[in-house]
């Protein structure tokens, strides 16, 4: 009994430390730039609220301006509601982290600073996580309760599989949910199909994930976030080493000594971001690029900049 309080104690703080770490980002430098960059204007009036640091000037209702003493903007029926949906890949190689963190809670962080950037704005949040099949789903809601339950899932729900289908995923995204919404994808993107040179026996046909990452492009506002450690780019000189694919269990032996070995491990691996790259630029798909030693924010400010020059 002990050790489930104990536990339970450790869930309840951790989630906490994430959200206190997630909502100071968002009040002081993503609020205004979430609501410029996913919110459109539509023709049907609904309300007025409080101006926010990011607001368009030319929404500002002058009128109620004058009587408030300061600015409120006009929101139209489009803007009042979005759903952002949360797909978050749980395989096994998101346990993998050489620095602070693992990949798997850069992404609950990254997804915390989103959903609670969305319910700011009165949005519905979603989560689906998934591996090699979709292991649960969250369905979109309101609320500060609500949110948290979604972190809560992302930092501590139990994988039952160990490998990597997004397709399968954006598959059931897209019966699942019918109308437009915003979907954030995080996953290291380390699928049979990328990883062709140290797989032989790739089940995936070349293209697969293009094809659906389009689909689903067309259907919804897909932005796709790559989750990254630096140890997947550059093998550091220790020796002899026994590498394994989280995913699959397959081992190899390999001298990190060797500058050759090194220099082939860096040069599949940035052939394989090239071609994910290339993947998501033929997709017509957003993307980014977040990396476990350097700070999300950072690039999430710089996508929503760039989103927002786009409109």
């Amino acid at each position: 009994m002990s050790n489930t309080s104990e536990r339970t104690r450790e869930i309840l703080r951790k989630v906490r430390q994430v959200e206190i770490r997630s909502r100071k980002f968002v009040d002081e430098s993503l609020v205004g730039a979430y609501h410029s960059v996913f919110k459109g204007q539509g023709m049907d009036f609904a309300e007025v609220r409080e101006y926010q640091p990011g607001d368009d000037v030319r929404s500002i209702d002058w009128n109620v301006t004058a009587k408030m003493d300061r600015p409120f903007i006009k929101v139209y029926e489009e803007e009042r509601e979005l759903t952002i949906m949360l797909l978050v890949d749980i395989s096994a190689s998101g346990d993998f982290g050489s620095i602070t963190q693992t990949k798997r809670e850069l992404a609950a962080e990254l997804a915390s600073v989103l959903a609670f950037s969305a319910t700011r704005n009165n949005d519905k949040v979603g989560l689906m996580l998934f591996s090699d099949e979709v292991e649960k789903i969250i369905m979109p809601k309101k609320g500060r309760s609500h949110v948290l339950r979604v972190i809560r899932e992302i930092l501590f729900y139990e994988p039952q599989r160990k490998g990597t289908n997004i397709r399968d995923a954006l598959r059931t995204l897209n019966h699942l949910v019918r109308r437009k919404a915003v979907c954030f994808l995080l996953s290291d993107f380390l699928t049979e199909e990328s990883q062709a040179w140290i797989r032989p026996a790739v089940r995936e046909k070349p293209g697969d994930l293009q094809k659906i990452l389009t689909l689903t492009g067309k259907r919804h506002d897909l932005i796709c976030i790559d989750l990254h450690d630096p140890r997947e780019s550059h093998m550091p000189e220790v020796g002899w080493v026994v590498l394994e694919d989280a995913e699959t269990g397959q081992q190899v032996e390999v001298n990190t000594s060797d500058s050759r070995m090194r220099n082939l491990y860096a040069h599949q691996n940035k052939q394989r971001m090239e071609r994910m790259k290339e993947t998501f630029n033929r997709s017509g798909v957003d993307h980014f690029r977040v990396h476990t030693q350097e700070p999300y924010i950072t690039a999430l400010r710089a996508f929503f900049k760039q989103r927002e020059k786009r409109r």
